[in-house]
């Protein structure tokens, strides 16, 4: 393996941030003498990357496999990137500095849609030509996986494999099959054939998609059915992952307690992709919060997940934590707190007695439009428990919702503001008057995206235009005082849905973007939809007609391929129900409501089991 170490040194005084790109972090990994050698990729800056939860799992994974030595790259700065081009030096892994291009297997995270056009300027960066179909047999094999994997056809062009699902055990046969037919010396054709063999694989270049839906050309499954890590206690959590030398947007231990969510929020692709619900256990949640703070020294944890409160043994989990950290100033905490689950126990026990803020997200300001979305929470439910939160000593809340739904009309935007304004006069009546001062109210507001295997994936978004008017509307039904108010750009929300349920097609736009200078488009300060307009329109795709337009119910989709364990016409039902504001409760505390996922998968539910002190 090359070290290009020696050429990276001398960039390091003229960049931003120099720490993104240097090795040696406590918990790195070294194997000089590997035989197979996997490179995880994030498609985004070092300090997002380092937070991604997925990255450590499968590092932990590859480093288990004996004679594969896992290695970690990511998006480098504009500056970075800048400095390398000029200098001829190609994108680099951490562990060894050794370019990309000589990994045997490169593995990209797809976490969000406006990251694609990262993802050519890491494969132009590292030399490896963007698309699937011109790499040779000296090229290392690129899979990607990940959230957007479940619409995969946006960037298969530029994918030798993607893999739909868990990636703990899927990686490993991955990387089993592709070492064995590599070393036998058959054709990259002949290898992506036996990729495709491996479940949860989708090989992109065996499948036609003439018919606006891809089709198995013979060689590969007619539909790729989601791979499924069934039991979460078969894989420990990383106790000791790489601890960054600079700070990242999440610096602390993450420990996830529960995957999956059966709330069924018709609007969430997570809740629905992800299901059915796994849990850990009491005591290996405990036992690797425990060895994560030892190894690391991090002074704060997370216990993360879709819905952490509906873990079964949350209370007994926080309680133990909390005798366990007493007295040594980690603090514990939650993604969110859905408010039908709140309790001031469940939040005592998180501020190990400071009364930070806590998040809530109601999505929607009246009852009607939360039915719709079967969010299942009612008003009173929110204001009780702002209630019992600021009686209890809390005096910050944040607040999520959004605007743009399906059925949506100016009255349920009007009743966000309506309900916003309740909810302060709830905190104001909690507190005594010396206090109501202090007083905050965040309120942030999120365009909706309709996304691929939700109910709403046949709906149409918004306009950009009608985004702008309804903004309109919200804005004067807010209070005038006591409210921080903040939105999503509609701009980078309108990219996001033409991404999220666009077909092949959308390779090219991807590409010419890119090559007119469009990377890093998730920040606000890299992102242009101008330069993206001048793609579509260069390419002959008509945005609109993707992000914009609502599809029947027989419909062809891009992603009708993808196979969930969600049956069509459960989301059909609920699509309809949707229309209707009818509800449909949750199946962990009723009855099954027939979405197909565990019939399908065939798979038990694994929930936490007993625990012991």
């Amino acid at each position: 393996m090359s070290d290009l170490w020696p050429r990276i040194e001398p960039l390091l005084a003229s960049v931003e941030r120099p720490a993104r790109y240097i090795d040696r972090e406590w918990g790195a990994l070294h194997i000089d003498d590997a035989e197979y050698r996997a490179a995880l990729v994030y498609p985004d800056a070092y300090e997002l990357g380092m937070a991604n939860q997925a990255i450590g799992i499968l590092y932990q994974c590859l480093a288990a496999i004996p004679g594969v030595a896992p290695e970690r790259a990511f998006l480098p700065w504009r500056d970075m990137a800048e400095q390398m081009r000029h200098n001829d030096v190609p994108l680099f892994t951490l562990e060894s500095c050794s370019p990309l291009s000589e990994m045997d297997l490169v593995g990209i995270t797809l976490p969000y849609e406006l990251t694609y056009s990262n993802i050519l300027e890491i494969l132009d960066l590292a030399c490896i030509p963007l698309r699937a179909a011109d790499r040779t047999a000296s090229d290392p094999l690129v899979i990607g996986g990940g959230p957007c994997a479940y619409n995969p056809e946006p960037v298969a062009a530029f994918f030798d494999a993607i893999l739909i699902g868990d990636g703990e055990h899927a990686i490993g046969q991955i990387v089993s099959v592709h070492r064995a037919v590599k070393a036998s010396g058959v054709s990259r054709h002949e290898i992506l054939s036996a990729l495709a063999k491996v479940e949860g694989v989708y090989v992109p270049s065996l499948y036609s998609t003439d018919s606006g839906s891809a089709v198995s050309l013979g060689i590969a499954p007619a539909r790729v059915t989601k791979r499924l890590l069934d039991d979460l206690g078969m894989v420990r959590s990383p106790v000791c992952p790489v601890v960054p030398f600079m700070d990242v947007v999440h610096d602390r231990v993450t420990v996830e307690i529960l995957r999956g969510c059966s709330r069924g929020c018709r609007f969430c692709q997570a809740g629905m992709v992800y299901r059915p619900v796994r849990e850990r256990t009491a005591d290996t949640i405990v036992r690797d919060v425990l060895a994560g703070l030892e190894c690391t020294g991090h002074e704060e944890v997370s216990l993360t997940s879709l819905s952490s409160a509906d873990h079964s043994q949350l209370e007994e989990v926080l309680r133990r934590l909390s005798r366990r950290l007493e007295g040594t100033g980690v603090t514990v905490s939650l993604p969110s707190l859905r408010v039908d689950a709140f309790s001031v126990e469940i939040a005592r026990l998180l501020g190990g007695g400071r009364k930070t803020g806590l998040t809530f997200a109601p999505e929607a300001g009246t009852q009607r439009m939360r039915d719709v979305i079967n969010k299942n929470v009612t008003e009173e439910d929110l204001l009780g428990t702002v209630r019992k939160a600021f009686s209890a000593g809390w005096h910050r809340i944040k607040l999520y919702f959004m605007i743009g739904l399906p059925t949506e009309t100016d009255a349920d935007i009007e009743g966000i503001g309506a309900l916003v304004r309740k909810v302060q006069e709830a905190a104001k009546e909690s507190v005594p008057p010396a206090q109501r001062g202090g007083i905050r109210i965040g309120v942030s507001v999120a365009t909706f995206v309709p996304k691929a295997h939700t109910p709403f994936q046949w709906d149409a978004q918004i306009t950009l235009d009608e985004v702008r008017r309804r903004q309109s509307v919200l804005r004067d039904s807010m209070p005038k005082r006591g409210i921080d108010l903040s939105w999503h750009d509609p701009e980078v929300s309108f990219l996001e849905g033409v991404m999220a349920r666009g077909g092949r097609e959308i390779a090219d736009v991807i590409e010419h973007a890119w090559r007119a200078g469009a990377c890093y488009d998730a920040w606000t300060e890299e992102f242009s939809l101008g330069r993206w307009r001048e793609a579509f329109d260069a390419c002959g795709v008509d945005p609109l007609s993707i992000g914009s337009r609502v599809r029947e119910f027989d419909e062809k989709l891009p992603w009708g391929h993808i196979q969930t364990g969600l049956s069509s016409e459960f989301l059909r039902i609920e699509r309809e129900r949707a229309s209707e504001a009818i509800t449909t409760p949750d199946c962990t505390f009723d009855e099954c409501t027939g979405c197909g996922v565990c019939p399908t998968l065939g798979v038990d539910v694994i929930l936490g089991g007993e625990s012991r002190e």
